[in-house]
């Protein structure tokens, strides 16, 4: 069966503060009532908005059914 995948890049906020555990839990079900199921999360650095530098952030993959 062939699969669809996406993939959600999520970030903390880029002054300090840790990344919302409501805001992954809010993307995770939006996504859910949509028919993706999670895959995997992935931390990662990804690049801000501000400047050279990157902020920590999470790389989430959901899969499909197509």
């Amino acid at each position: 069966m062939p699969y669809k995948y996406k993939v959600v890049e999520l970030r903390e906020k880029l002054m300090g503060g840790k990344m919302s555990g409501d805001k992954l839990e809010k993307v995770l079900n939006e996504h859910a009532r949509q028919g993706w199921q999670l895959k995997a999360i992935t931390s990662t650095e990804v690049k801000g908005r501000v400047g050279p530098g990157g902020v920590e952030g999470l790389l989430v993959t959901f899969e499909r059914a197509t």
